[in-house]
């Protein structure tokens, strides 16, 4: 199984990216990890936020294959602690998935559209956090989730 992270816009805070880099290093040891940025529309002040959605929905549909666990990125999904994501990334690896694809959405969200098709929902906090923040804390979860299925020293509980 591949990791796939597709997301909207870029990343411009160095800081952030660098850090980002420095946990896809570290995860890829364990699992090919890939990032798709899709760039923002050019036209995005001019949409409504429901044709912003049904855009992005549509460009990152486009990211997932008929063999591939899509997992969205929402407020509203199922919380783990980083415990129960190690066993839920375990699951999704025995299951046989080619990819699972996470998703994190743009400024409004997932469209319903795309979470009918694709139920699996995650949550990382009931808080808010800037795009940029959620791909930092995803990817440093996945790599926490892989340590801990190699019985490695990264997490303490």
């Amino acid at each position: 199984m591949h990791i796939k992270i597709v997301c909207i816009g870029k990343t411009d805070q160095r800081e952030i990216e660098a850090l980002m880099g420095q946990y896809t290093e570290r995860l890829q040891h364990y699992i090919k990890t890939e990032w798709i940025f899709i760039p923002d529309p050019k036209n995005r002040k001019t949409l409504s936020k429901e044709m912003q959605m049904a855009w992005e929905a549509d460009q990152i549909s486009s990211h997932i294959k008929n063999n591939d666990l899509a997992i969205l990125l929402d407020e509203k999904g199922k919380t783990f602690s980083s415990m129960g994501l190690s066993e839920f990334i375990n699951k999704t690896m025995v299951a046989g998935y080619k990819h699972a694809v996470f998703v994190i959405g743009g400024p409004y969200g997932i469209s319903a559209s795309l979470k009918s098709k694709h139920p699996q929902c995650i949550s990382l906090s009931s808080l808010t956090f800037s795009h940029q923040m959620v791909r930092l804390f995803l990817v440093e979860q996945l790599y926490r989730a892989m340590t801990i299925l190699n019985n490695e020293p990264y997490h303490h509980e």
